[in-house]
């Protein structure tokens, strides 16, 4: 297994931020989980509120948790939702059941970790977290093809577009 450095993570969360930044986003607070679900760095913007540690740190243990986003742990969550509450059980991790959470793969599809977003709304967290990924080389599940994902057992998550309304200045 091919671990996530410490530069690597730090080049995701610097890359969310700068997504964050280029996309209006309010403040944003981002962890980095290894494959192992420790925690590899965490970064909070001026201005994120309290308990975002606690937030990003759940939505990326969730995704490394069931191997697939944060919303599509939601979205299981939905449907079984017994499992999941049986999965809370006997978790050794906090799990957050919001949109924000994205693993992180290397080129073949080896999870390498996971990343945890949040302070804006869910898509732009997730929208985030997936240009962070992208911005240290790396790739999120909605970077491979059909037969990639089949191959990995990736649950495809549905586009993201930014919700926001566009205000006119």
């Amino acid at each position: 297994m091919r671990a996530l450095s410490l530069a690597q993570a730090l080049k995701i969360i610097e890359g969310t931020f700068t997504a964050a930044k280029k996309l209006d986003c309010h403040a944003l607070a981002a962890i980095v989980l290894d494959a192992g679900g420790r925690i590899k760095t965490f970064q909070k913007q001026d201005g994120a509120s309290l308990m975002r540690f606690e937030i990003a740190y759940g939505k990326a243990f969730a995704a490394l948790s069931l191997g697939r986003s944060s919303r599509m742990v939601l979205q299981k969550a939905k449907e079984k939702p017994l499992f999941v509450q049986s999965l809370e059980n006997i978790a050794d991790g906090p799990l957050f059941l919001e949109a924000g959470g994205q693993l992180i793969r290397d080129a073949q599809g080896e999870v390498l970790g996971a990343i945890g977003v949040t302070g804006d709304v869910n898509e732009m967290d997730d929208i985030c977290a997936i240009a962070g990924i992208r911005s240290a080389g790396l790739r999120a599940d909605d970077h491979f093809d059909e037969k990639a994902q089949r191959r990995l057992n990736i649950k495809k998550n549905p586009p993201l577009k930014d919700p926001r309304k566009k205000s006119k200045h």
